[in-house]
This record gives C-alpha cells, structure tokens and sequence, in this order.
C-alpha cells in the first residue's frame, strides 16, 4: 500500500507521524509522512518547542507530491489531530482530490478529541467540525469510547449501547468503525475492549488494562486498523492483528518504565502479531 498521512510530528517520543510511520513501513507500505506541526516533543510534557505549519505550508506540500503526479497511486489517507479547521479542510480536499485519482482509495480518520477523565482537550469548535464535516467524509474511523459517545450523541455504558452508537455514525458515513479503549458493564475492571463494527457484523477483543496511557497509542492503532483491514478486507481479522500488536506494545513500554511507546523494541510483534486474544463475534 501507498499512505499519504497528514499528522504532526515529533523530533522526540512517538505521536502523530512519528507513531504512526514506522508501524506501517515496518509493515511492508509506502507512506508520504505530511507533518502539520514538528515539534521538540509532544505536548503532554507541558513544554515544546518547534512549528506549528500554517495551513498553506500543508497545502503546498500536498500540492508539491501532486506535481510529481503520485497522489492517484495513493491506496489511503491517514489523518488524526486536526487542531485548526483549516487544516482540516485541507486534509478533506486532499482526500477528494486523492479519490478523484484513484477511486478505489478509502481516508481512515483518528478523530482526536478527547477523552475519559480528560474531557476534550482540542480547540472549541474542532469537535463539532469533526462530527459533522470530517466524520462523514471518512471510510474508516477510529474514535475511542468518550470520542465514539460525543460523535453520536449519547452516553453508552454497555456493550449493546456502545454498538448502537457505532452504527449511528456508520449512519453517517463511514463504513468501518474501530472503537478502542472500551469500558462496559461486562468487561472486569482489569481488562479493556476493542471493538470493531462494519457490514458485515461486529466483534471485540478482550486484552489486559495496563496501568500505562502513553500518548500516541491511538495514533498507532489507527495506522495499524487501517493496513490489517486494508490488505486483509476482514474486520475481525485486522481487529485480532491489531489489538495484538497494540498490546505488544504497550506491555513492553510498561515493562521498561518509560512514558514514551516502545514501538522500536516491539517492532516484531508489529511485524507479526503474537495473535493471542481471542475475537468474540457480537453479531
């Protein structure tokens, strides 16, 4: 596969681009890293340094590798935190002129918003620009349990509610609906679940909670549903590969006492999947 990802990056640690590259190269897949900000590293330490792109420097790169007349053999767009609405905008004309090209390519969106305890913590404006301009626009999104609530509008505490909800966006729009970090009545309180939802039903995963949440895990997962579900063109089985490796991940980050993802040192289990959780099919 060939991916044009429109994400931020970092010079230190692992979020945006600089998360979601290497997996997917690692993978065996082209990507076109497009940086919407290059900063020191990322923003949970409270202090960075490095450029915010203006949305017109995001632009002229797109437009630059449409000079060398590239962006139709793009296979997908990967986008996630989209912190000015003109970036986004950008981002969705990238996404149009991409399919105008190749028909066949599908845009994944992470919409990053917000989440348990935290709230949102993007701009006001930019969750309702992603609900209901991006968020429809997308074949596959990636929200997690507090994004997936405010993306229909609701409050889900089971597993039944949280499927509903899945399907109030697929309603409108994407077709593929990948749900992490999951909490429900059903689940113990020393265990999470992924959920995915497509046409063709919907299943979960079950993996331990670690008492870790590294930033750019969700940029990883992402990246990794996007190329599981794209060569596989099977939910449960890009669900199975992907909750793998995510876990793979986060339990050597946790087991090295660092705040920062270990994709490096888990690059195997990226590669290939230790595939040791079972997939329970909902419906």
């Amino acid at each position: 596969m060939k991916i044009l990802s429109i994400q931020s990056s970092v010079a230190y640690g692992h979020v945006g681009n600089s998360a979601a590259v290497f997996p997917l190269q690692r993978l065996g897949h082209e990507v076109w890293p497009v940086l919407t900000v290059h900063f020191s590293n990322h923003t949970g330490y409270g202090a960075w340094r490095g450029p915010l792109l203006a949305p017109e420097d995001v632009r002229e790169v797109i437009a630059g590798i449409g000079d060398r007349g590239v962006l139709g053999e793009a296979d997908a767009v990967l986008s996630g935190y989209q912190g000015d609405p003109a970036v986004g905008g950008i981002i969705l004309d990238a996404v149009a002129r991409v399919k105008e090209l190749n028909p066949d390519a599908v845009y994944c969106c992470d919409p990053v918003m917000g989440d348990v305890g935290r709230g949102m913590f993007v701009r006001p404006g930019i969750p309702e620009f992603m609900r209901d301009t991006v968020v429809p626009r997308a074949d596959i999104v990636t929200p997690n349990h507090f994004e997936l609530d405010f993306l229909a509008g609701r409050g889900t505490t089971s597993l039944a509610e949280v499927l509903e909800a899945a399907d109030q966006v697929r309603d409108r729009g994407p077709r593929d609906v990948l749900v992490t970090s999951v909490v429900h009545g059903d689940v113990p309180a020393d265990r999470i679940d992924m959920v995915a939802v497509s046409a063709d039903g919907a299943w979960a995963v079950e993996t331990p909670l670690l008492p870790i949440t590294p930033n750019g895990g969700g940029d990883v997962t992402a990246a990794l549903y996007l190329a599981h579900l794209s060569t596989t063109g099977s939910a449960p089985t890009a669900l199975a590969r992907t909750a793998s490796s995510v876990f793979a991940v986060f339990e050597r980050t946790h087991r090295a006492g660092t705040r920062e993802l270990q994709l490096v040192a888990a690059q195997d289990a990226i590669a290939e999947p230790p595939m040791g959780f079972e997939v329970r099919r909902l419906r």
